[in-house]
């Protein structure tokens, strides 16, 4: 019960080495998520945060303010301002030494990869508190909300 696969986002969006900036932040618009995994060939090669993006994106972006810098800042690719540096997760590994990982390494996700570094889910800060929160806090996650 306690394995990240129990927790973890199924449903990852990916992008690829080459997709543009503007294509990643319409992405995140749409979906309301924090995180991108990119891939290459089948194999998660690195990640993107908002946070990735919001260092990344003037401002001015859209708006009248916005000079050519600033729009051509949104044709970059997803290469250019990703994490290549990995820290992942198995669907097999504790949930518990998920949550040593993000706070060892100051991140907010980890990629969930099977043996073939495929990316086969995702799993945040948000889902490790989630699942503390549900055992070992009275009523769970939900009782934190009707509080």
């Amino acid at each position: 019960m306690n394995r990240i696969e129990n927790i973890m986002t199924r449903e990852v969006v990916t992008v690829t080495m080459d997709t543009p900036i503007g294509v990643i932040k319409s992405a995140f618009d749409r979906h309301k998520f924090h995180h991108v995994v990119v891939v290459e060939e089948g194999r998660a090669v690195g990640v993107i945060s908002d946070r990735d993006l919001l260092r990344t994106i003037s401002p001015f972006v859209g708006k009248l303010a916005e000079r050519k810098i600033d729009f051509l800042t949104m044709q970059k690719k997803a290469h250019q301002i990703m994490t290549r540096a990995i820290v992942a997760a198995s669907p097999d590994d504790a949930v518990s030494d998920a949550a040593c990982q993000m706070f060892r390494h100051g991140i907010s996700c980890l990629p969930v990869l099977d043996e073939d570094e495929g990316c086969v889910g995702i799993v945040t800060l948000n889902d490790v508190l989630r699942w503390l929160l549900d055992h070992h806090y009275e009523g769970g996650a939900s009782a934190c909300k009707a509080a």
